[in-house]
């Protein structure tokens, strides 16, 4: 196929018109789509093709891409095919990935022009599979206007899964069309992410998986599989765990080696949800109760921020020195039971309910708060 090679710093992509007809047969569709009687069924995805995977999950969770908006703009573009006759129908590039590296043959004579070896396997869509469903289903009633029909596409090949999940998540990372807690998920993978954020990703990332979590497979991933009941959203965890990383990052950020780091934090925070859960006995995950709530999970974590600044070591014994600091808490369970739990601790909103429990639970354990958020809650209160 001709392309034309473009270079933009380090980065080398390919521009292509492709007809319609061979557009479409040349790509692979991930998510399901509706039009007037007719379906588009997603293709099958490889178990290795994370990205692909990502994308998929992405699409049949966020409200965004749900059926019935999916259906409705599928055929607001059919409609405006229909119409389209002096303006171009599909005036925007399609992005696709390919993670074969293409080999590019310039013509003689020139640079930049030259002919793209094909894929060896269906292109991915990383923006445009509503376009090009739309023009699927409009062919489907008028295949004769597939010959004057050309789709502009830029090529991306040769790349890392990640350079695409990147892609994806600058295209779409607007609030009305993916939710921030796929982009919890990416943090790892994209380039662009503030060091602090992706520390705080993969302690979330590990309270979630490992073995030894009190929190494994209890975090709301929007996509995750547990027949367990979820007690946080992964975004909510998120924003509590980067408050705390943004407090301690300017020494963080000294240590030469941030993975080992955050294994330390993870096995900080897994020691002291362990003495928690010892020190609420039955009442831990039971519905009777809101111990395992996200407005109690969230003061929690920030009690155990200021019990790791004055007592995270030594790690030999942690959590048995932390289960007697925080047996206090047994005597004080009746007041978490759900049936007038926002009685108990009236406030305002989530954020000063958080602030308020945060306070009682470091109290009642002697547990000194952090000198600038004491100063905070005390004002909330006031």
């Amino acid at each position: 196929m001709l392309a034309t090679r473009i270079r933009q710093k380090d980065s080398l992509f390919y521009f292509v018109s492709f007809p319609a007809k061979e557009v479409l047969e040349n790509v692979r569709f991930i998510s399901r789509f509706y039009g007037d009687g007719d379906q588009i069924e997603p293709q099958a995805l490889p178990k290795h093709d994370e990205i692909a995977q990502f994308i998929a999950r992405v699409e049949s969770t966020d409200d965004a891409f749900q059926r019935q908006m999916s259906k409705a703009k599928v055929h607001q573009l059919c409609n405006f095919y229909e119409m389209a006759v002096s303006q171009p129908p599909i005036p925007g590039t399609v992005l696709l990935f390919t993670s074969d590296a293409l080999r590019f043959t310039a013509l003689s004579g020139q640079e930049s022009v030259g002919h793209l070896t094909p894929p060896k396997s269906k292109f991915l869509i990383i923006d445009g599979q509503h376009r090009l469903a739309a023009l699927k289903f409009y062919l489907d009633e008028n295949p004769a206007e597939a010959a004057s029909i050309n789709v502009p596409c830029v090529i991306f090949d040769g790349r890392s899964e990640d350079f695409a999940a990147e892609m994806f998540v600058i295209i779409n990372s607007t609030p009305t069309r993916i939710n921030k807690s796929h982009l919890v998920d990416l943090y790892e993978r994209v380039s662009w992410a503030d060091p602090d954020k992706r520390f705080a990703a993969r302690l979330v990332e590990d309270l979630y998986s490992e073995g030894d979590s009190p929190l494994r497979y209890r975090i709301n991933r929007l996509g995750g599989r547990s027949l367990k009941d979820k007690w946080i959203l992964q975004a909510e965890l998120f924003n509590e765990l980067h408050r705390w990383v943004s407090a301690d990052w300017r020494r963080i950020s000294r240590m030469s080696n941030l993975y080992r780091e955050s294994d330390h934090y993870y096995e900080v925070i897994r020691d002291f949800l362990k003495a928690a859960q010892k020190a609420w006995g039955e009442a831990w995950g039971s519905e009777d109760y809101q111990l395992t709530k996200p407005v109690t999970i969230k003061a929690m974590i920030r009690v155990c921020a200021d019990l790791a600044r004055a007592d995270a070591e030594p790690a030999a014994g942690r959590v048995k020195r932390w289960e007697e600091r925080l047996s206090v808490w047994s005597d004080r369970v009746e007041q978490f039971e759900t049936v007038g739990f926002y009685e108990r601790f009236p406030a305002k909103g989530q954020t000063e309910r958080v602030a308020r429990i945060h306070r009682d639970l470091a109290r009642w354990a002697g547990i000194e708060l952090k000198a600038k958020a004491a100063t905070a809650t005390a004002k909330k209160a006031s």
